[in-house]
């Protein structure tokens, strides 16, 4: 194993699938790129009557964040990686750019939202698996094990 993809959003379940994906790299002396996709419009209100509109969303600092933060994690393992800020289609993003780089494992998180939430809702990992052909390493943390044990 090469390269590992690691997927983040700033959220807990990323924050683990960070770590976790960083120590897997760390012992196969893999590089690592982070990516973090941002929406490609944003959805605004626009008067009374729940009336919205779209405005291509631009990217921002807010948008770097979550991969300034998984850099500097990389770092302080002494881990090699790069960052990629996207927009559009969360899963789609992560496949298209996996594919396009040739990276050996998806690294991604999961909130445990369930099969009924994440049927409704839709669900990052589950989308990525559907899509690609990689191998995908989906880390479920610690907030969902704790619901489902609950």
């Amino acid at each position: 194993m090469k390269r590992i993809l690691i997927a983040t959003d700033g959220s807990p379940a990323s924050t683990e699938a960070v770590e976790f994906g960083l120590e897997l790299a760390d012992e196969h002396e893999a590089e690592v790129i982070f990516v973090h996709v941002a929406p490609a419009v944003d959805v605004i209100p626009t008067g009374g009557f729940g009336m919205t509109c779209a405005l291509p969303h631009r990217l921002d600092e807010r948008d770097r964040e979550p991969l300034e933060e998984a850099a500097a994690a990389a770092a302080a393992r002494g881990v090699d990686a790069t960052t990629q800020l996207l927009a559009g289609d969360v899963a789609e993003e992560i496949v298209v750019f996996a594919d396009s780089h040739g990276v050996d494992l998806i690294v991604v998180g999961s909130r445990g939202h369930g099969a009924l939430a994440g049927a409704l809702l839709g669900s990052v990992s589950r989308g990525v698996l559907r899509e690609t052909r990689r191998p995908v390493l989906v880390v479920r943390g610690l907030a969902a094990v704790a619901a489902l044990a609950g």
